[in-house]
């Protein structure tokens, strides 16, 4: 619901029940970014559903994930059950209209949505870092890959280039240490155990190529409503780092690859980020700074960024400070941690002089929130103890044959849902090493028929005696070894050995020489 640039959330309650008052979101500071806390069951998802719909009403592109998998009822149009009946009558909210809102459904997975991708050089070696709880060492032979694929024009675009990279690394990190530090073999190792276990916990699915644009999540229809893009999470849950490390990833293309355009009069897209904790739950301290550079940088992108959490501790205090528009529900403060929660939330308010914040958060009843957004020049309201409004879109998931319907006709049909495996670093690294294997043995081959005369037979003799026969009156046989096989000589062995030697030697030069030409 959309009022004079406006979106409205829901009525303030009077302490008397009189001189009650709509809440509204100001179009023009939904890029201020926004914080949604309070326990579970508390009604927070709702919240952001009816955020989700202003927004899209507004023709702002929105991207939210669906954690507990009904958020995607929005896709539906809502049902007069009794008791949004009832909350529509409390605040006043006539009529209630009930719609369904054009959505997307995403899915790393590929079963609930289209496939999710992007590229292992897309990702980075910072963000692949977090991915892999690496240490600094490990962080630091990943930027070295990265370097190097860089340099030797080797792209990394899912999970098996980058272990082939990581592979031809081992193999020569003598002369690659010399020029790019210290490579260290058993860091290569751990980072591709890492993989592996990445690898089966089902991130290979995150890794290549078509990898998603950013255009494809900034949709509008032709009746000026903003797309909603729902990332099915349920089941990418169960990987929360590697959840926390999409959404950051995201958050970082949209930073890139948006240009400046200022404070517009509304978003360009509101990103939703549910379960923010699980993004800074043991992420080391460069990673916090990233969050905190590009929350704050965003902004003037057009980029509206709401944390969605349990806890406003969850959040870490520098990001804290930039999200102005705040949706506290309930809180439960039995242990000294909550109470402290309770506290941190009520002393980010502008006090009300009607109720104590601290006291009210506590008894907050479900669906109602303390809210405070900002208004005229950027200042925050007065927090006001608020009823949210209930959603015109379907407060439930869909069906199967309902998310299957909306799939079809989805505007990305088709685009994301088959693999595409061009030739990268795996392919052009198994070629190279082919060329260099045959040509060892080509070389090889060649220094050893060099080494015999051509017709046949050992070059060397002893004195009085031939190549094919025996002296002179002696009829006996040539000494075996007990195998039967007739013995060397010495000096045969060892021209034997020594054309060995040459071979391998000129073999390894020859790897060295093609391998080495990665890095040009």
């Amino acid at each position: 619901m959309i009022e004079d640039g406006k979106l409205y959330i829901g009525t303030s309650r009077k302490p008397d029940d009189t001189n009650n008052k709509p809440e509204y979101l100001d179009l023009k500071f939904g890029n201020r970014h926004g914080l949604v806390t309070g326990a579970t069951g508390t009604g927070k998802t709702i919240t952001l559903q009816i955020l989700a719909e202003g927004f899209s009403n507004a023709g702002v592109p929105v991207f939210c994930a669906d954690v507990k998998g009904d958020l995607s009822g929005i896709g539906a149009k809502g049902e007069p059950k009794d008791f949004l009946l009832k909350r529509a009558e409390q605040i006043g909210l006539t009529p209630y209209d009930f719609q369904e809102f054009p959505v997307i459904f995403w899915d790393i997975y590929g079963e609930k949505g289209h496939r999710v991708r992007t590229t292992m050089s897309e990702m980075g070696p910072l963000l692949l870092s977090r991915l892999m709880n690496a240490t600094d060492a490990q962080e630091g032979v990943l930027n070295i890959a990265f370097k190097i694929a860089d340099q030797g024009g080797l792209p990394l675009l899912d999970m098996k280039d980058l272990q082939a990279l990581l592979n031809y690394m081992s193999e020569n990190a003598s002369e690659l240490s010399g020029k790019f530090g210290l490579i260290s073999k058993a860091s290569v190792g751990s980072i591709q155990r890492e993989l592996l276990i990445l690898e089966q916990q089902g991130a290979e699915n995150f890794f290549g190529e078509p990898a998603l644009k950013i255009s494809d999540i900034m949709r509008t229809t032709n009746d000026g409503r903003g797309a909603i893009s729902v990332l099915a999470a349920d089941k990418l849950m169960m990987n929360p780092r590697l959840y926390g490390t999409f959404l950051l990833w995201l958050l970082s293309e949209l930073f890139e690859e948006l240009p400046e355009i200022g404070d517009p009069e509304k978003p360009k897209l509101v990103f939703f980020f549910d379960e923010a904790h699980l993004l800074f739950n043991d992420a080391p301290k460069v990673l916090i700074e990233r969050v905190e550079q590009v929350v704050r940088l965003i902004r003037s992108k057009g980029v509206g960024v709401y944390f969605v959490t349990q806890n406003p501790l969850d959040v870490p205090e520098t990001v804290l400070a930039q999200l102005g528009n705040r949706i506290q529900h309930a809180l439960r403060a039995y242990t000294p941690r909550e109470q402290k929660a309770v506290k941190t939330a009520a002393d980010t308010f502008r006090p009300n002089p009607d109720f104590d914040c601290a006291t009210v958060i506590t008894n907050l009843s479900t669906g109602e929130a303390l809210v405070s957004t900002l208004e005229a020049k950027g200042a925050p309201s007065m927090v006001e103890r608020t009823l949210i409004r209930p959603p015109a879109s379907r407060a439930g998931p869909l069906t199967e044959a309902e998310r299957a319907n909306v799939m079809k006709i989805s505007p990305v049909a088709g685009l994301y849902d088959e693999d595409f495996d061009r030739e990268s670093a795996y392919e052009m690294l198994a070629k190279k090493a082919a060329q260099a294997t045959q040509q060892a043995e080509e070389a090889k081959k060649a220094e050893e028929e060099a080494a015999e005369p051509a017709g046949g037979g050992s070059i060397w003799t002893l004195p009085g005696f031939d190549t094919d026969s025996t002296p002179t009156g002696t009829t006996a046989k040539p000494r075996t070894a007990s195998t039967g096989r007739q013995r060397e000589s010495v000096v045969e062995a060892a021209m034997k050995s020594a054309a060995r030697s040459m071979a391998n030697s000129l073999g390894r030069a020859l790897v060295r020489g093609i391998l080495g030409s990665l890095k040009r």
